[in-house]
């Protein structure tokens, strides 16, 4: 059990500085998705769409616009590097916490049927 801990330690420790680091240097492209999307479409300098035909124009703004966690940035924190940072390191602790209460769960599930 004590290797498995340190283990976890480790995956956590290692995703928390790739969210809270390395994200920063993410390219700011578009992906796949979205240039597909903007396929057809002619842009101006500011990246806004001038004309043509492309799935892109229908676009609307989701409805999770407004949460804190928007655009992969806290709301309310200028610095958009801390912002970013402080974001990923967030998203990991809640996806860890909900794995490990899930599996908390399971096992307790397994105990109590043995």
């Amino acid at each position: 059990m004590k290797r498995l801990g340190w283990f976890l330690a480790g995956g956590l420790l290692v995703a928390l500085l790739l969210a809270g680091v390395v994200s920063n240097f993410a390219s700011g492209s578009p992906d796949g998705l979205d240039a597909t999307a903007r396929e057809g479409c002619t842009f101006d300098a500011a990246g806004e769409i001038t004309g043509g035909h492309c799935m892109a124009q229908r676009e609307q703004e989701h409805q999770f616009a407004d949460s804190p966690l928007a655009d992969y940035q806290i709301k309310g924190i200028d610095n958009p590097y801390l912002s970013t940072g402080l974001a990923g390191v967030a998203g990991v602790l809640l996806t860890f916490g909900l794995g490990a209460g899930g599996f908390w769960l399971v096992r307790r599930r397994e105990r109590k049927a043995a």
